[in-house]
């Protein structure tokens, strides 16, 4: 929705603005971490069920005020629509923080899943929007300039307003299966004591994790492997491959969700609106199907999550070098140069995505501690990276937007 919304606020550079509202939306991580200082040892269940019931506010308030704007420094901004957006913000940065440590007590085929499902979550409203039809415009010649070309919008086939409340609808069955998913555990999952009572996590978690990451090929001597105790976890979790796992976890949320979504219409509107369009479709659908990929293949090799990040990485520094040199990127006006960038977006978002779900299942077996930590790895990687990329954005304007229906490259 972004091509359309942007009228309302500050063009090519709303995703920007959306960048560091998730940023801010950090304060939700220091929320939740007051929370365990006031509740020590309680379940996530409570937090988790009040970031369900925040989302679920936030975006049925959407509906009927996405729309309203309010002068700001004497220019109009679509004020609700930032606010309510930085509510939504708060509730995702808490998810990562209490959904991670509640998984970590079940076995590792429910941590995959997780991540699955946030793919989806991405990947279903893009398609709403593509149903919708939003964004599609044609260029006509001016009645008064024959050489002048104008953009004409298509009309939507259903508003704003309805997407947002199909959103509503999504967070409502979201919140609906995790009580469900209550209802069905044999005991609620709490803070590990150590006890042997653990719910459906009776098994030794490396064991878990070997098991469901290669179970094809296991070995009798990790059947008979015995449970770490809690000190050797701890030091497990301190451990330099650990370290590894949750900087790689950092450098991808800071690349996913903050330095390339800040430059994504920079990158692919030179283009048109369809390479767009398809680049942000398209490159949700790479999550989901990492995630299935990682469910099947899971790659437990440090050097090979950190070969797919460096190949992620390069394919992020090609999509930026085409955002600075926009509105004239390279190929520009040509099927060749919608094709790369399109299949850039994917090959990018597809590693990256499954380095971070692979890097999370190898910390599953860390137990809370190290979920707990990987969800703060998230949350500080994306803030880091949203935070670097508001300067050039919006205020060096190192990125320059272009102008629909009207050639700027031209020589």
């Amino acid at each position: 929705h972004l091509t359309w919304l942007s009228p309302f606020l500050a063009g090519w550079s709303l995703p920007s603005y959306l960048s560091v509202l998730v940023a801010v939306g950090n304060l939700g991580l220091l929320v939740v971490t007051l929370w365990r200082r006031l509740a020590p040892g309680k379940s996530e269940r409570a937090p988790i069920q009040g970031v369900q019931a925040l989302s679920i506010a936030g975006t049925a308030l959407l509906a009927p005020l996405w729309h309203h704007v309010a002068p700001v420094t004497g220019q109009p901004h679509s004020v609700a629509f930032l606010t309510l957006a930085l509510v939504l913000a708060l509730a995702c940065c808490a998810s990562n923080v209490t959904f991670l440590p509640f998984l970590s007590h079940l076995p590792p085929p429910f941590l995959r899943s997780f991540f699955l499902g946030q793919g989806l979550s991405a990947l279903l409203p893009c398609v709403l929007a593509l149903v919708q039809g939003v964004g599609h415009l044609e260029c006509l010649p001016s009645p008064t300039n024959g050489t002048l070309w104008l953009p004409h919008d298509f009309p939507e086939r259903f508003p704003a307003s309805t997407f947002f409340w199909v959103l509503t609808a999504l967070l409502v069955t979201s919140a609906a299966a995790f009580q469900g998913l209550l209802l069905l555990l044999p005991t609620p999952p709490s803070a590990p004591t150590g006890g042997p009572g653990s719910g459906l996590r009776a098994r030794a978690p490396a064991v878990e994790e070997e098991e469901e990451a290669s179970p094809l090929q296991e070995s009798p001597s990790r059947a008979a492997r015995v449970t770490p105790s809690p000190d050797a976890e701890t030091q497990r979790l301190l451990s330099v491959h650990r370290a590894c796992l949750l900087g790689l976890l950092a450098v991808t949320n800071a690349l996913t969700n903050g330095v390339l979504p800040a430059v994504q219409s920079f990158s692919c509107l030179p283009y048109g609106r369809l390479a767009y369009h398809l680049a942000v479709v398209l490159g949700s659908a790479a999550n989901p199907l990492a995630c299935f990929l990682a469910m099947g293949v899971l790659c437990r090799s440090l050097a090979g999550l950190g070969g797919l990040c460096v190949l992620g990485v390069l394919f992020g520094a090609y999509l930026m070098a085409l955002a600075v040199l926009s509105p004239c990127p390279p190929l520009v006006g040509t099927s060749t140069g919608v094709v790369l960038v399109v299949l850039s977006w994917v090959l990018c978002l597809g590693a990256l995505s499954y380095v971070k779900v692979a890097a999370s299942s190898l910390l599953h077996s860390g137990g809370r501690p190290a979920l707990l930590a990987a969800g703060v790895a998230i949350q500080v990687g994306s803030l880091l990276g949203a935070v670097a990329m508001f300067p050039p954005t919006s205020i060096f304007h190192v990125f320059r937007g272009g102008t629909d229906c009207v050639d700027q490259c031209s020589s």
